[in-house]
């Protein structure tokens, strides 16, 4: 048993150091890091590919060939690492494209760059425009290529063509959106050295850099034509790129390109083998650590800045270059010009503009967070969101004219409310002071709890001028009003006293107040002279409190209380004199010559 037991512990030792050693031996090959989903549109992590990167230590430096399906990638990158096709990336010869994702070779060169060790891997990308393929797809692997780099190849056959450079121009901004996204806003974005290669054999008297610069020049627009905007608009998306590109000519290795593979340098074209070797000389002078926020990353951080990168990519919406920028950010513009829109609508108008103004720009501030969260490109976007806040303010202008017409609506009607209650208090059928001012307080204070908005200010006049006219004039009138109401009433308590309710103290109290009112005025000639004597004001607190106050309304209730008296009296009268009863006040006594007096005919 113990024997079983000792036997059992060095197998399985054996079995540590075999995989160990076998899993060093399988870096030497071709690993997939990215692969495409089964609809490919988006991407996602290989780990068999990621654990040859991890397990570097080293600054790491990448470099990366983009390029058409079917261009000969891998057989350049192959050529680069001097490894025959059979040996490296795998090399297609038929329609369809080979690699799939983007691949790495598991071996990275040891270079010593500035004196730092420096560990560099070979990635080898799908071509884009194959079939079956989106675009979105295409753009982000390209992308992410050029995120990762440190020296990306644009591997073109025959020349530039206008597409080439639109589709760069889209993957670098692409890359520096979603770098962005991953990294932080504030942080730039480090491009990668770009090297243009041009895979043909003449180029009839120019060098490919001047093609290059060429094809990268802006077009004369006199005319203003749209068409030729957008296209130097592409190239302005360039000029993060600076003067960090270099183009190179690399002719044809040979004429039989199915065959290429089982050629050694001898049956290659002498001229062809001259510039690759200075093409290596060439890349390995660009090669440089990536860095990251300023710093260098090894394997496993290049791993992680992967990840970030990927997340960002997939999570986000994204255009592609077969549609313009303008046009998905003008999708994200209408959607966020609704959003305020919807925000503004839920508003109540009229509202104070200070309010308004508060909550346009608390809503205008979540309008462009949204907008910053969806839209593409900081360049492209410059003009989408200076377009937002364009729409954004004549939106905001049509709610201000809005809620100066819905002010204005307001305050007019509260204006003429209070202009016909000041008309109602003109002609009360009892004057009173009293009601009057309580009409007056409660018409000021509903205006100023009720009207709101910007035509508050000038309401606010009209009804400081309305309101002082109508109580100048009431203070006008009132007391000539009720000198006539108490000469009238005076002359009715002494028909009332005298021949119907026959009370002599309401009959002598009806001539005292009438003797004074007429006899006054005829003294001092005029009614205006009385109206500062102590006893009318006497009379006038007395009226007063009468005719108005919080329980009673007599100029509302003086109808219906006169004729209630009327019936009282009536019955009074008919009935009242067969009751037997004694009044407190003398009465007129009707008979003449005593109670047994006998009728005459």
């Amino acid at each position: 048993m113990k024997i079983s037991c000792w036997v059992l512990f060095f197998w399985l030792l054996l079995s540590i150091f075999a995989s160990g050693s076998l899993s060093i031996d399988s870096f030497n090959q071709a690993f997939p890091i990215i692969e495409p989903d089964p609809g490919h549109t988006k991407l996602r992590l290989s780990s068999e590919g990621l654990e040859a990167i991890k397990r570097i230590t080293n600054p790491i430096a990448a470099v990366s060939v983009i390029g058409p399906y079917r261009s000969g990638k891998s057989f350049l990158l192959n050529q680069l690492l001097s490894l025959s096709c059979y040996e490296g990336f795998g090399v297609g010869h038929m329609r369809d494209t080979k690699t799939k994702g983007i691949w790495v070779w598991g071996t990275p060169l040891e270079l010593d760059i500035n004196g730092v060790k420096t560990s560099v891997f070979y990635l080898d990308t799908e071509g884009f425009e194959s079939i079956g393929k989106s675009n979105v797809y295409d753009d982000r692997i390209f992308a992410l290529a050029t995120v990762l780099s440190s020296v990306l190849i644009y591997n073109l056959p025959e020349t530039i063509r206008e597409a080439d450079i639109s589709r760069l121009s889209f993957a670098v901004e692409l890359a520096e959106e979603f770098y962005g996204r991953s990294a932080g806003q504030d942080v730039a974005f480090e491009p990668a050295k770009l090297l243009w290669l041009i895979q043909r054999d003449f180029l009839q008297g120019k060098s490919v850099q001047q093609m290059v610069n060429e094809a990268l020049q802006h077009v004369p627009n006199s005319d203003g034509n749209k068409n030729i905007d957008q296209v130097n608009q592409i190239r302005d998306s360039l000029a993060i790129m600076g003067d960090n590109s270099t183009a190179f000519s690399l002719p044809q290795p040979h004429l039989q390109r199915t065959k290429l593979c089982d050629m050694k340098d001898g049956e290659l074209d002498p001229m062809y083998v001259k510039k690759r070797e200075q093409l290596k000389e060439l890349v390995a002078s660009f090669i440089r650590p990536k860095i990251v926020q300023g710093k260098s990353l090894n394997g496993k951080e290049f791993v992680a800045f992967l990840e970030q990168i990927l997340e960002a990519l997939n999570k986000g919406e994204i255009p592609t270059t077969g549609s313009l920028v303008e046009v998905f950010n003008k999708g994200i513009l209408e959607r966020c010009l609704k959003l305020y829109s919807e925000m503004m609508a839920k508003l109540r108008l009229p509202l104070p503009e200070k309010s308004l103004q508060n909550v346009h720009e608390n809503s205008k501030g979540e309008t462009m967070k949204s907008f910053d969260e969806q839209h593409f490109g900081r360049h492209h976007a410059k003009k989408s969101v200076m377009q937002l806040d364009e729409e954004i303010e004549k939106v905001y202008k049509n709610f201000i004219l809005a809620n100066e017409y819905k002010s204005a609506k307001l305050c007019e009607a509260l204006y003429t409310r209070c202009e016909d209650r000041m008309d109602q208090l003109q002609v009360l059928r009892l004057p009173s002071m009293a009601k009057f001012n309580a009409g007056f307080l409660q018409c000021n204070q509903s205006f100023e709890r009720e009207c709101v908005g910007p035509s508050k200010a000038n309401y606010e006049n009209r009804m400081i001028k309305m309101m002082g006219k109508s109580k100048s004039s009431f203070i006008k009138e009132y007391n000539h009003r009720l000198f006539n109401w108490l000469v009238a009433f005076s002359l009715v308590m002494v028909v009332l006293g005298r021949f119907i309710i026959k009370f002599i103290l309401i009959e002598i109290g009806a001539w005292i107040l009438f003797i004074f009112l007429e006899t006054y005025t005829r003294m001092f000639w005029s009614a205006e002279s009385l109206y500062y004597n102590p006893v009318w004001h006497f009379i006038v607190a007395t009226w007063e409190t009468l005719v108005y106050s919080p329980i009673l309304d007599l100029d509302r209730w003086a109808l219906p209380l006169a004729f209630v008296a009327a019936i009282l009296v009536v019955y009074w009268r008919c009935y009242g004199g067969r009751t037997g009863s004694r009044w407190l006040l003398p009465l007129y006594n009707s008979h003449k010559g005593g109670t047994n007096r006998p009728r005459t005919d």
